[in-house]
C-alpha cells in the first residue's frame, strides 16, 4: 500500500514537472511571438528598394522583382528551367523554403499528411527552395511589402542566392516541377526541423537586410505582425 501511495506520489510529481516544462515553453514562444527582434531599427538615408513577403497561412514566400539598377537574377537563375512552361521572362520570382518531402507532395491543405508533417518537425530531413515566376502579384493574396536601402537589398539577396546548392559546374539544381506550371523545386542548404521551419529561413533572411522580425518567427503571422523598416517609421 506504501510503495502502491509512493508510485502515484512519484506520477503526479512528474506529471507536473512535464505540465510546467510545457506552460513555460508556451508561454516563451508567446513571449517571442509578441516581442520585437529589434526596438530600434538602422536608420536608412535612401530606401529605393521593395520586397514583398507572401503569407499562405502557414508559409511565408519573398516576392522580389527579377530586375532593378543594383540585381538581376536573370544571371543567378535560368528562367526557362523555373517552371513546366518554360517561359523565359518574369517580372517577380517567389522564395520559399522548407521541408523536401513536404513541399514536393503536398500541394494544398486538402493534400496535409500528418505522417509526412510529424517527419518533416521531428526529424532532420532534406530542405527545397520553391521558385515560382510571374508577370503580376496576384491582388487575391496575402502580400505586405516593405522598403529599404541598396546595402540591405542585396544582403538580402546574398542570402536567398546563398541558400540553393550548386553541383560541380556550380549550377543550381532542379530536382523537380513545381505544382504549377510556373514553378520548380531546387535543391538547397539546410535541415528542416522543429527548430528551424521555413517561417524560421524567413526571418533569418529578413534579419540580414536589417528587417524586423519577432523574437520567435515560427509561424507566418508573428512574421507578418513584426514585418518592418526603418523606412516605414
Amino acid at each position: 500500500s506504501n510503495n502502491l501511495s509512493k508510485k502515484r506520489k512519484n506520477i503526479k510529481k512528474h506529471f507536473l514537472f512535464f505540465l510546467l516544462i510545457c506552460c513555460s515553453i508556451i508561454f516563451a514562444l508567446g513571449l517571442g511571438y509578441y516581442l520585437p527582434n529589434k526596438w530600434q531599427l538602422m536608420a536608412q538615408q535612401n530606401c529605393n528598394y521593395e520586397i514583398c513577403i507572401h503569407d499562405t497561412g502557414i508559409h511565408t514566400n519573398f516576392i522580389i522583382p527579377v530586375k532593378n539598377n543594383i540585381f538581376d537574377w536573370n544571371k543567378y537563375l535560368p528562367f526557362k528551367n523555373i517552371g513546366s512552361d518554360r517561359v523565359d521572362s518574369y517580372r517577380y520570382l517567389s522564395f520559399g523554403w522548407g521541408d523536401r518531402e513536404f513541399m514536393l507532395n503536398v500541394p494544398t491543405f486538402a493534400n496535409f499528411n500528418l505522417t509526412l508533417a510529424l517527419k518533416a518537425l521531428f526529424l532532420p530531413t532534406l530542405s527545397t527552395i520553391y521558385v515560382q515566376g510571374y508577370q503580376e502579384i496576384s491582388p487575391d493574396v496575402t502580400v505586405k511589402c516593405v522598403k529599404m536601402d541598396g546595402n540591405n537589398y542585396l544582403q538580402l539577396m546574398d542570402f536567398i542566392e546563398n541558400t540553393f546548392t550548386r553541383n560541380a559546374r556550380g549550377e543550381k539544381i532542379r530536382i523537380a516541377n513545381g505544382h504549377v506550371t510556373n514553378a520548380g523545386f531546387y535543391d538547397a542548404k539546410g535541415s528542416y526541423t522543429v527548430f528551424k521551419n521555413c517561417n524560421d529561413w524567413m526571418g533569418e533572411g529578413l534579419e540580414k537586410a536589417n528587417i524586423n522580425t519577432p523574437l520567435w518567427s515560427g509561424l507566418s503571422s508573428g512574421i507578418m505582425r513584426h514585418l518592418k523598416t526603418s523606412c516605414d517609421i
